[in-house]
């Protein structure tokens, strides 16, 4: 799975993406069902043309409190035996219940298991998942955290032996074979305020967002422009790019699949602002993202395979 194109530009340019013939398409299935129930819906991910799949690594997600969590990393090993060329993503892990160690393993399973699909979204994480484990800490110390994460997991995936005595986490010659079945596990850092951001276009092979404010569809379209403008200026800062570019469509204030109509919409205004992919959630019958499946498989027909 590629995660950016197109051609660097010169010193101190915003360094964009080429603007991509298509856009890919994500799906997050809630891993709130048991396998028999989820697996098919991973299956019909890939039959139905997505680019790319992901769950939620979380001990409890917020949206549902009194629902069922699976594990991600089982949820993707499981899907990459019934898939073959969709990505397999986990959106995201955070530093909340994980050591940059350990998901490093996960990872390099993972990619290996699914022949170099896996997509690795962090994020810095809420604070509903480390107040279950008796954690209480500011935001600006759950960031400070996040990005000691971030740069050890990026050596993880890369070095051997590696030796790291932080504010956080201590790796004493962290032995990390086998090395991935590709170069790179690819790093999908997901942020939305200024720091996160700037980690983002200095370690990630792509960013995400899920865009924050608006309270119409148009107001958070024009949030989301302000934050490409920013995650630009940072790119050109660090002279990296064109990086990948995800953008979260449920989080706007209107689900994405309410239409075809609006899932094409939405999906062509990220395609201006750059995005190479977005994502979108699979209908569930009730609360959040509360949809029909005829809609999915009709964007699958009209907007996917256009």
């Amino acid at each position: 799975m590629t995660t950016g194109g197109g051609a660097a530009q010169g010193e101190g340019d915003v360094i964009r993406p080429d603007p991509p013939t298509r856009v890919r398409h994500g799906i997050v299935v809630v891993p709130e069902h048991r396998w028999a129930e989820s697996g098919p819906r991973w299956a019909a991910a890939q039959d139905l043309g997505f680019d790319h799949a992901w769950t939620y690594d979380h001990l409890v997600w917020g949206g549902l409190p009194d629902s069922p969590v699976f594990a991600f990393a089982p949820t993707l090993a499981l899907a990459s035996t019934i898939t073959s060329t969709i990505g397999l993503g986990v959106f995201v892990a955070s530093p909340n219940f994980r050591h940059p160690y350990v998901l490093a393993r996960d990872a390099i399973t993972l990619d290996d298991a699914s022949g170099g699909r896996f997509l690795l979204g962090i994020g810095a994480g809420g604070d509903l998942d480390s107040g279950i484990l008796g954690e209480d800490r500011a935001l600006r110390e759950r960031v400070d955290r996040f990005h000691e994460f971030a740069g050890l997991l990026d050596r993880l995936l890369r070095e051997d032996h590696v030796d790291h005595d932080g504010a956080f986490y201590v790796t004493r010659d962290a032995r990390t074979l086998p090395e991935p079945v590709r170069d790179r596990v690819p790093l999908v850092v997901a942020g939305n305020g200024p720091r996160s951001i700037s980690l983002a276009a200095r370690l990630g092979d792509a960013w995400a967002t899920y865009g924050g404010k608006g309270d119409t569809v148009d107001g958070w379209f024009d949030h989301v422009a302000t934050l490409v403008g920013r995650f630009d200026d940072e790119c050109a800062q660090h002279a990296r790019g064109p990086l990948g570019r995800y953008l979260l469509l449920d989080a706007s204030p209107r689900y994405a699949l309410e239409s075809v109509d609006l899932y094409a919409e939405m999906a062509g205004r990220a395609a201006e602002l750059g995005f190479t992919d977005v994502v979108t959630h699979w209908p569930r019958p009730d609360g959040p993202y509360a949809g029909d499946v005829a809609v999915l498989e009709a964007v699958a027909s009209a907007v996917l395979t256009a």
